[in-house]
């Protein structure tokens, strides 16, 4: 079942499949509802799997398409998706730019969640302030390196920022191939230009993250360098929420590379 929801500002593209209890996934970077095709079609025999386009991304699109989009909107994007598709506090697999939302629907909307699954939150809000002013240095310089350069000239940057080795990574055969189409390069741009400058400007409650009733579970992948902030960041929330962080396959993206191995690791933890 796909569809759509009309909520302030936008109106977001989602995606149902499945059986049993909910999971919402709320995918990184500029990954829209069929980004994570390998690993939904992997979860689908025992889960009812939501999978969305982030406002701004792909099939959602915004009431005024010269506008942006706060941390606080995205996440109030969430909300409303799971008010709409189920009456049950759900499971949720945030990655990256996803796990941060996930952060936030924890705090502000806790009833909504079971357990939220964090991996590799791009908030550099939990970290240390020497450590936060830095990254969100390196966040502003990878948006005007991306304006001076576009998407060709500083695509590695950011994904050595974020740990991931491109040419490099070891996937699990037979994966769903995305190509760099017009819709995948009006992502990037979108979520470059807007949602790096939200993560900057959002700040996490880490107290009220703390006292969350979710049950959160920080994760990072098994080949993340660990120096990069993104893995830092799971070590500080796993401080934060005291807990263990959770090993899964693959790096920063484990979720497309390794998509087999990531389902099989996400039953274990639910």
């Amino acid at each position: 079942m796909n569809g759509f929801l009309s909520v302030p500002g936008a109106r977001l593209y989602y995606e149902v499949r499945g059986t049993g209890p909910v999971l919402l996934i709320s995918q990184s970077g500029e990954g829209d509802a069929g980004r994570t095709v390998d690993l939904v079609d992997r979860l689908v025999a025992d889960h009812t799997v939501i999978t969305y386009d982030r406002r701004g991304l792909s099939r959602s699109t915004l009431d005024d398409p010269a506008g942006g989009a706060t941390v606080a909107e995205h996440t109030d994007d969430v909300h409303r998706l799971l008010a709409e598709l189920t009456d049950e506090p759900a499971r949720m697999l945030g990655c990256s730019f996803g796990a941060v939302l996930g952060l936030h629907l924890a705090v502000r909307h806790p009833a909504q969640l079971h357990t939220l699954v964090a991996h590799e939150p791009v908030a550099p809000s939990l970290l240390p302030a020497a450590e936060r002013r830095l990254h969100e240095e390196e966040l502003q310089e990878l948006q005007r390196l991306y304006q001076d350069q576009g998407l060709a000239g500083a695509f590695g940057k950011i994904a050595e920022v974020l740990g991931i080795q491109l040419g490099r990574q070891e996937t699990e055969p037979g994966l769903t191939q995305h190509p760099m189409d017009d819709r995948r390069r009006a992502a990037f741009d979108f979520f470059i230009r807007n949602d790096f400058g939200a993560i900057v400007l959002d700040t996490l409650d880490t107290a009220a993250i703390a006292a969350s009733p979710v049950r959160i579970i920080p994760a990072a992948g098994r080949t993340t360098p660990r120096h990069v902030f993104d893995h830092r960041c799971a070590h500080e929330l796993a401080t934060l929420v005291g807990r263990e962080v959770e090993e899964f396959p693959g790096g920063h993206n484990g979720n497309l590379t390794h998509p087999r191995a990531y389902a099989a690791r996400l039953r274990d933890l639910f």
